[in-house]
C-alpha cells in the first residue's frame, strides 16, 4: 500500500476534529490567555488553522526558512471570527489532503529540512515531518484549544470518543 494511502484515513479523521473544534471558536474570547505564558486564544486558533499549510509546503519542497537572511517571516494575518478561522483551515485542509494524495512513496521517504537563517534546525524525511511537525502538532495545539474551552465553558468537542460535553 502507498503511504499516501496511509496517511489518508487519519489525516481526513484528524482535520474533520480539527475543524469541529475551530467552529466553536467564541469569538468574544480571543484576547483570552490561560496564564501569562500562554498564547491568546485568537492567536493559537490563527496557528491552529495554519498547521495544515505546512503539509503542502512540505511536499513541494526540500527545506524551509523561518528567517530567511536573518529577517522572521511576516505571520499570517490573526484569525478574528470562527467562520475565518474554519475558512482559512478549510482551504489548507484541502491543499494537504491534495498534495498527501498526490505524493510518490519517493516524495514521502526524501528529506526535507527546517531552517533558521540558513541554519538546518531539524531534517527528516517528508513522510516524518508530515506525522510529527503537522499531524502531531495539530492534535497538541487542537488539545490546548480544548482546555482553553473547558476553562471559558465552552462545549468540548468529542474527538476520540466522548468528552464531558459531548455523547
Amino acid at each position: 500500500m502507498a503511504i499516501s494511502e496511509l496517511l489518508k484515513s487519519e489525516l481526513e479523521q484528524e482535520l474533520a476534529k480539527t475543524r469541529k473544534t475551530l467552529e466553536r471558536l467564541p469569538e468574544d474570547k480571543l484576547t483570552f490567555k490561560p496564564h501569562d505564558k500562554s498564547f491568546e486564544l485568537g492567536a493559537l486558533a490563527t496557528h491552529l488553522a495554519t498547521i495544515p499549510l505546512w503539509g503542502k509546503m512540505t511536499m513541494e519542497s526540500t527545506e524551509f526558512d523561518l528567517a530567511p537572511g536573518g529577517k522572521p517571516l511576516e505571520q499570517p494575518a490573526r484569525i478574528t471570527s470562527a467562520a475565518d478561522a474554519v475558512a482559512r483551515f478549510d482551504q489548507h485542509a484541502a491543499d494537504i489532503t491534495a498534495a498527501v494524495a498526490a505524493a510518490s512513496d519517493d516524495a514521502f521517504l526524501t528529506d526535507w529540512a527546517l531552517m533558521m537563517n540558513g541554519n538546518v534546525m531539524f531534517k527528516m524525511s517528508r513522510y516524518a515531518v508530515i506525522r510529527s511537525m503537522i499531524l502531531n502538532h495539530l492534535i497538541h495545539h487542537r488539545a490546548q484549544v480544548g482546555v482553553y474551552y473547558r476553562l471559558l465553558d465552552i462545549p468540548v468537542p468529542a474527538v476520540y470518543g466522548p468528552s464531558a460535553d459531548e455523547q
